[in-house]
């Protein structure tokens, strides 16, 4: 939710709200095709088979996430420019 209330305050409802529709549709995408993102190697175990996915449309989120059975758990989105290796623990 932070994502939406900074992209509503810096380039309007609008856009936040295309942000939340891509997202969606972006986990949606990862559930019906868990392995089609990136493979990430994590020093953390509880992020072991941790990858990660850009959200449509808005190139500079990412989405890390892991795959499940049924589906996908959403670990985190964050932004690009984000220290996200620090933050996942990722080598």
């Amino acid at each position: 939710m932070d994502h939406y209330v900074h992209l509503a305050e810096q380039a309007g409802e609008e856009v936040a709200e295309r942000f939340l529709q891509q997202a969606e549709e972006s986990f949606r995408d990862l559930a019906s095709h868990p392995a089609m993102g990136a493979p990430l190697s994590s020093r953390a175990a509880r992020f072991e088979g941790l990858r990660k996915w850009r959200v449509k449309q808005f190139e500079n989120f990412l989405i890390f996430y892991l795959p499940r059975p049924d589906g996908v758990s959403i670990i985190r989105i964050l932004h690009a420019t984000r220290d996200w290796w620090d933050l996942l623990e990722v080598q």
